[in-house]
């Protein structure tokens, strides 16, 4: 079967305590039971500027020959749901937060699990909403794989009457993460230094300049993040003002 389908949305809950019992209790994954880890760093329905929704579209995507069974984990509040895919099945959420987790206020990283060697294929988006108005969607990345360095580098960020600029910081450790941020103008020369603790399970989600309140407006500031805890992601999101329209940046490593 391809294409868009009817699913089979039944709750395995025996496999869906397994999914995400085994990441809680950091138990890896044996040749029994093999499972497949892909985070989404941020996902929400809540209210922001302007009077615009931001919500997520989620696509997962069966491309493999045989049935697997999925869980979708909202990281805080924890919530999570199984679904069961054919071959070729797809499944497809415009409102992932709202729809699948009935929440109308979270912004929070997002667990999909697979038990199978691979993971499923997915896609995903992050748009706004305003009364009748949907503004264009932005992809928003996908981790197949772990992302962490000790240094990272959001680039091309911004400040000003036309774009204001988001900072996330996800910890999906057990333990409260430090992080080290530096504004920078020039690369390698930092304009402001603040320190962040993000506690366990968590995602901080807040404008640039409310960590760094004393910075003057403008354009192409980079931020440098430094930490040691090894499960934590770091993005940021620059948004037009005049037109609702974002972008989501990618952390890469850092110098």
């Amino acid at each position: 079967m391809g294409g868009d389908v009817n699913v089979t949305m039944k709750v395995t809950a025996a496999l869906a305590v397994l999914l995400v019992a085994a990441a809680a209790a950091a138990q890896p994954a044996n040749d029994a039971n093999p499972i497949s880890t892909v985070v989404i760093p941020m996902a929400g329905n809540i209210l922001g500027a302007n009077g615009v929704r931001w919500k997520t579209d989620l696509e997962i995507y069966n491309d493999q020959p045989d049935e697997i069974v999925i869980a979708i984990e909202l990281v805080n509040p924890t919530s999570f749901v199984s679904y069961t895919l054919a071959a070729g099945d797809r499944l497809r959420f415009t409102d992932v937060v709202g729809e699948v987790f009935g929440n109308e206020s979270a912004i929070s990283p997002i667990i999909v699990r697979t038990l199978g060697r691979r993971p499923v294929s997915i896609r995903a988006s992050g748009y706004g909403v305003r009364g009748t108005e949907t503004f264009p969607p932005h992809p928003i990345a996908v981790n197949y794989r772990p992302t962490y360095f000790p240094t990272r580098l959001l680039d091309g960020l911004a400040f000003s009457d036309v774009h204001r600029t988001n900072i996330g910081l996800a910890n999906l450790g057990m333990r409260a993460a430090d992080f080290t941020l530096a504004l920078q103008r020039v690369r390698g020369r930092n304009v402001a230094v603040t320190h962040v603790t993000i506690p366990p399970q968590t995602l901080e989600h807040f404008s640039i300049q409310s960590a760094f309140p004393l910075i003057t407006k403008g354009d192409h500031f980079a931020v440098v993040v430094e930490t040691a805890a090894t499960e934590t992601y770091v993005y940021g999101s620059v948004v037009e003002n005049a037109t609702n329209i974002a972008r989501f940046v990618d952390s890469i490593p850092g110098p």
